[in-house]
């Protein structure tokens, strides 16, 4: 079935709410087909592995996906499963906890700009400099006109990255926040996922009205031409996973890649 991927773009200017976007839903999927849907990821697995590693030989283009949602939104479990079988060499997560004492002496964007990737790399934030427009906003850990004006710097600092040959998919995972309720329930009733939950997860749930409000923001502010935003429905992780693979396939596919030409004469060459 054909993704239209422009069915979860937030286009330039768009004010965006996301109480009127179905957390649920599967436009391009039959949700009674789960299984179907969940066999057909291999094959968008094996085309994401032609993607990158041609990516990566070809050393031209660079490819940043930022991964933005609520806690227990599915940016592990995405990454995990969009990213299965690509090449270890050229694909790099890039994970943004809470930062150091060292970090918090440099701007919010110091730490952020070392972990973009290089000719030929396809990097992955898990969080990214968004934090600093979200987190810092909520828990008001710094004035509204300091983390307004971030809004400009974030365009800015993606466009001089765009200009110099990154292209940039932001994806925003979206969940119900009775969905988040299930899956933090089961981190504490599954033994073997004790370890992702901390009681400070609870902290943002509380304030689920707060986060939704700066996560629009977000959206309506700093979707672009060059560093565009997706809403993903993301409650159900078969379907948010071929969603987010069709929009990274399609994404590189529209990079008319090619594979650098060969070493002249070899098909003189004979081995011993």
């Amino acid at each position: 079935m054909a993704f239209d991927i422009d069915e979860y773009l937030v286009k330039p200017g768009d004010k965006v709410d996301l109480s009127g976007i179905d957390t649920r839903s599967t436009p391009f999927w039959d949700p009674d087909d789960k299984e179907e849907g969940k066999a057909h990821l291999p094959d968008l697995q094996q085309r994401m592995e032609s993607l990158q590693e041609l990516l990566w030989a070809e050393g031209r283009n660079r490819v940043l996906v930022v991964l933005q949602a609520m806690d227990a939104g599915g940016k592990d479990g995405t990454i995990r499963h969009v990213f299965e079988g690509v090449n270890p060499s050229g694909v790099r997560v890039a994970a943004f906890k809470r930062p150091s004492e060292k970090e918090l002496s440099h701007d919010y964007l110091w730490r952020v700009h070392q972990e973009v990737p290089g000719d030929g790399e396809l990097v992955v934030f898990n969080r990214s400099h968004y934090e600093d427009v979200l987190v810092v906003r909520v828990e008001e850990l710094v004035d509204e006109e300091r983390w307004r004006r971030r809004f400009r710097h974030i365009v800015e600092f993606e466009r001089m990255l765009a200009d110099e040959g990154t292209t940039i998919v932001k994806i925003y995972l979206h969940i119900s926040k009775d969905e988040q309720k299930e899956r933090l329930q089961a981190r504490l009733d599954e033994p073997n996922k004790n370890w992702k939950f901390e009681t400070g997860d609870l902290v943002p749930r509380a304030k689920w009205k707060q986060y939704q409000q700066a996560f629009e923001d977000v959206l309506s502010e700093t979707s672009t031409e060059f560093a565009p935003w997706y809403v993903i429905p993301a409650d159900r992780k078969w379907y948010r996973n071929l969603a987010v693979s069709e929009i990274l396939i399609q994404t590189l596919d529209g990079l008319d890649m090619a594979y650098p030409p060969p070493e002249e004469g070899l098909d003189q060459v004979v081995i011993d």
